[in-house]
């Protein structure tokens, strides 16, 4: 919503100062269909009311659709788009690659000791599912229609980096405690991988000049901490008490379960949850206060080609 509220500001800023009137807007909202809209539609007045009083003119009336179904089909009409973001999705696969499964073991996601069919298939999939989310979108907006895509990447032209693996590899070590444990079968271990790829920049080119509907008007490249201690200085970072760096693990293994917990649901059952994000949660405390890591985001901006 943040996004919505700022484009809306910026046309209703361009308006007053071209002293046009202001434009009807429709926005449409995405997501899987499993997903519950009805959380969001209630915070639509509030939402309204708040933007209103923050631009402080005659708004033009703004509505709201939720649109369900996978980005990686088509999901509106021919033209109907002036504008598409996307934010922390594309990172996500349509589904496991083809031939990952049990030729990955002991790992949920690419690691450096991952055989080179994996690295493949992954890097494969992504070109797939990309090239198609390019192929759909241009289809559905309008010429010389934009997006702004932000999705997390890596630096590093190693799909197994640590910069864009280890957040997974940190869980795939709570998981293969729990096999050691005898908690988790070994064979259910080694048959689950996250349906994610961290891309490089060269590689988001490479597929946007290869379909061929959009031309690329900027893409930056930018870096956000784990863990929000680390923008202290050293003497700031060693002086905050443990308590503040567990807080900070608990935070960062929520944000993952919040998109992983499904999948490991799915294929674990939902009994060994709350185990498998408390050593997660104690493995991540670990790790971020020994060392600063960063998540890399790639943004970029496209027009639909006449």
């Amino acid at each position: 919503m943040l996004v919505i509220s700022g484009i809306i500001k910026v046309v209703e800023k361009l308006c007053q100062e071209l002293n046009h009137k202001s434009p009807e807007y429709k926005v449409f909202l995405n997501d899987l269909p499993k997903n519950d809209f009805n959380n969001l539609f209630m915070s639509l007045g509030a939402f309204k009311e708040k933007l209103r009083d923050e631009i402080k003119t005659e708004m033009g009336p703004c509505y709201f659709f939720g649109v369900p179904g996978s980005f990686y089909s088509r999901i509106f009409p021919d033209n109907s788009l002036h504008f598409v973001h996307s934010s922390y999705s594309l990172q996500w696969l349509s589904k496991v690659p083809k031939g990952v499964d049990n030729n990955n073991k002991g790992k949920i996601y690419l690691a450096s000791t991952s055989p080179s069919s994996v690295l493949k298939a992954y890097y494969k999939q992504f070109q797939t599912d990309f090239s198609l989310f390019l192929k759909c979108r241009a289809q559905e907006l309008v010429e010389n229609g934009h997006m702004i895509l932000t999705f997390l990447g890596r630096k590093s032209d190693d799909p197994s980096s640590k910069e864009c693996c280890y957040i997974w590899e940190l869980m795939a070590m709570a998981l293969n405690d729990m096999v050691l444990q005898g908690i988790i079968d070994e064979e259910k271990l080694n048959s689950f991988n996250i349906p994610n790829y961290y891309p490089s920049p060269i590689e988001v080119k490479l597929e946007v000049l290869t379909e061929g509907s959009f031309t690329i008007n900027r893409l930056e490249v930018s870096e956000v901490n784990w863990n929000a201690l680390d923008d202290l200085n050293a003497f700031e970072f060693e002086s905050r008490k443990p308590e503040s760096l567990r807080h900070n693990g608990y935070n960062m293994a929520q944000c993952i379960r919040a998109v992983a917990e499904p999948l490991l649901v799915s294929h674990f059952g939902k009994d060994v949850i709350e185990d498998i994000f408390d050593r997660y949660k104690r493995i991540l405390t670990d790790r971020m206060s020994k060392e600063r890591t960063k998540f890399t985001n790639i943004t970029i901006l496209l027009t639909k080609k006449p």
